[in-house]
């Protein structure tokens, strides 16, 4: 990657956004190893793309978000929360959608079990996000770097083939990158749903998130002026390469299951149920859906070819020599 003189002016705005949201779940994914030159060319493109773009702040589009969310069947006291956090929105963005070529049971798993896609990261030495589960479908998150906060999930919508998911966030900064600590609330409507196919058919997802943030103390001029383009910039490019890990996986799935499955081996923060259904997955996503034995060989293998996308060079060079 190119010197960037503002990293960590980013990097600090990236951390106060995403103590506030599922978003935080994500970390910073961005590619720190090499990556191979045809790999990295339609990456940087997609990304200038996305960056480009930048997702949309309109009226319509808040209308529609807010007309999306899944009110129904939510306890009164949640509604209560969803309509406090609409009302009190410093920031709201809808996020440039992304379409991945994965798995539909794999991507339903992602958004059911957060901390078990986390929990691959950390295994993978690509993260040092720590996201735990309290209680079912709430979760305690750390960066690392500062960031601290709590997520809880409002509603879990089953939509056709896709889904629709509702999340209350609030967290924390507290830094050698910010004098005061910086605290706040975001709601999050994600929505996936089955995209057309590739050509050769394989199944593709668009995934759609719309924040709406409420950054405590903070003015509103100061933030659509000053921290919008920088937290939506790197909202967007987050949400790029979180897609690109699932796409990863997605395809470690179809041709290295046996991989996948010795990593669910590993993954000793996430519960054993879940362990056993992402092997489960991953068997059942084999590209030509024969049983094949598990081999704890494959599992070296596969953390090589989808950690080096973001794991430093010298990390690769131990991995390989191991």
């Amino acid at each position: 990657m190119l010197a960037d003189p503002y990293q960590h002016m980013r990097q600090f705005f990236w951390r106060a956004f995403a103590a506030l949201a599922l978003l935080a779940s994500v970390n910073r994914l961005i590619p720190a190893g090499p990556v191979q030159a045809a790999e990295a060319a339609v990456s940087i493109s997609h990304l200038t793309a996305i960056l480009s773009d930048g997702g949309s702040s309109s009226r319509e589009s808040r209308r529609r978000a807010i007309a999306a969310i899944p009110l129904k069947g939510m306890s009164a006291a949640d509604r209560q929360t969803v309509d406090r956090c609409l009302r009190s929105t410093t920031l709201y963005r809808r996020l440039p959608a992304e379409t991945v070529i994965c798995d539909q049971d794999l991507l339903e798993f992602a958004v059911r079990k957060p901390e078990a896609i986390v929990d691959i990261w950390r295994t993978l030495g690509i993260s040092r996000l720590a996201l735990d589960k309290v209680a079912p479908g709430q979760w305690r998150l750390s960066d690392g770097f500062g960031t601290v906060g709590a997520l809880r999930l409002l509603q879990h919508e089953r939509r056709g083939a896709g889904c629709a998911l509702v999340l209350h966030g609030r967290g924390a900064y507290s830094g050698p990158l910010s004098p005061t600590e910086l605290t706040g609330t975001c709601l999050l409507l994600v929505q996936c749903s089955a995209a057309e196919p590739t050509v050769d058919g394989r199944t593709r997802q668009t995934v759609q998130i719309d924040a709406f943030v409420d950054m405590d103390g903070i003015g509103l001029e100061i933030v659509t002026r000053t921290l919008q383009p920088l937290i939506v910039r790197s909202a967007a490019a987050n949400v790029h390469e979180i897609c690109l890990f699932m796409a990863s996986l997605s395809k470690s799935a179809a041709e290295n299951p046996s991989g996948v499955v010795h990593l669910t081996t590993r993954l000793n923060r996430t519960d054993p149920a879940d362990r056993r259904e992402l092997a489960a997955i991953a068997r059942a996503a084999a590209v030509d859906g024969r049983h094949r034995p598990d081999d704890p060989a494959a599992g070296q293998r596969l953390q090589t070819e989808i950690a080096s996308r973001w794991l430093p060079a010298e990390e690769l060079d131990r991995l390989q020599s191991r």
